[in-house]
């Protein structure tokens, strides 16, 4: 089985050709070789694979094995390995996920061999409660304070990129115990039916936020794409930045834009390659 190990600012994914390999049971595979220790290491297992609806479909299993419905880190991945793998001579290409096909536009090195950076259209985020999904009763969930322990409350604002994120801005957000807050707040499933992700995003200024996160079946990482267009989502909802802003992770920098015009989030950054294998 080849495989090649990728990362979007520090989000990192083991990739695997699925025009080439096939794994029986990608979930329980997953497990076993994100582990960082006795495994590949990684936040978990990506296939790249045929699709008929687009140029290529993804399929993306967390490190505890579930399947995502959709990850920007991943995506922007994507478009490099098919374009320098050459399994493609497109720089605008389609791909397939479980939240929709998404567009994705690549920007290619000085080389003109090989991808840099890649800017994913996320499509338009979903604010309606029951959709994102959440049990609240409010049309909107934006700044709600919700009381999830005796010690962990917070003003939250919820989004969906396809996948389920709660927002939440505080301060200081590099002392925050997050094993223990993030693990309580995903796992609250009177709130949150399918589990959810969780942003904790520092303002820096308007064109600026700092933004740790705990995902899914995953715990923290480094970056996550669909969460720091949530981010800038959220803040805008609140007021709190612009439509255009730098998004500050563990693992580097984005840059998140939610158009007016089309009411779509657009998330650029940089996608790369960091070795291959074969088990």
């Amino acid at each position: 089985m080849k495989f090649t190990k990728m990362h979007g600012i520090g989000n990192d994914y083991i990739y695997v050709n699925g025009f080439e390999e096939t794994i029986d049971d990608p979930a329980a595979w997953s497990i076993r070789y994100s582990d960082r220790h006795k495994g590949i290491g990684g936040d978990g297992l990506v296939l790249i694979l045929p699709s008929t609806v687009a140029d290529f479909r993804m399929r993306m299993f967390n490190a505890d094995g579930s399947e995502a419905e959709m990850c920007g880190n991943a995506s922007r991945c994507v478009g490099k390995y098919v374009f320098d793998k050459k399994l493609t001579q497109k720089t605008t290409l389609t791909l397939e996920t479980l939240a929709g096909v998404r567009m994705l536009d690549l920007h290619i090195c000085a080389d003109k061999k090989t991808v840099g950076e890649v800017t994913v259209d996320m499509g338009e985020p979903i604010l309606e409660s029951e959709k994102i999904p959440t049990t609240f009763a409010e049309n909107r969930v934006v700044n709600k304070s919700v009381t999830f322990s005796d010690t962990i409350k917070y003003a939250i604002t919820c989004v969906s990129m396809g996948n389920p994120h709660a927002v939440i801005f505080t301060e200081n957000i590099a002392e925050l115990n997050l094993p223990q807050i993030g693990s309580v707040i995903e796992n609250s499933t009177q709130y949150f039916p399918h589990r959810i992700n969780t942003e904790f995003i520092e303002k820096i200024n308007e064109n600026h936020l700092k933004m740790r996160v705990w995902e899914r079946g995953s715990g923290e990482t480094m970056a996550c794409g669909t969460g720091a267009s949530a981010a800038v989502v959220a803040a805008v909802l609140n007021n709190l930045c612009e439509r255009k802003t730098t998004v500050e992770l563990l693992g580097g920098k984005l840059t998140v834009e939610w158009r007016e015009k089309d009411n779509h989030v657009y998330l650029t950054g940089a996608a790369e390659t960091v070795f291959e294998g074969e088990i």
